[in-house]
């Protein structure tokens, strides 16, 4: 059976953390940001984690 090929995208945008947790960058911060208030463009620097149900999903995309 062939090594299984870590999706480039998701290896880009997800970072796996401990306890089965996987974290991302929100979206939202690359233009158009004079509109948006500083409150949420301070809110969006957070990182965040991905849901639960989506969890599976994405950790076919990363097997390494």
């Amino acid at each position: 059976m062939p090594k299984m090929k870590t999706n480039s995208s998701a290896k880009k945008r997800f970072t796996k953390k401990g306890d089965d947790k996987i974290k991302y960058a929100q979206g939202y911060r690359r233009h158009l940001l004079t509109k948006k208030t500083t409150k949420r463009k301070r809110a969006l620097r957070q990182g965040a984690y991905i849901n639960a149900v989506d969890v599976p999903r994405i950790l076919r995309l990363l097997p390494n």
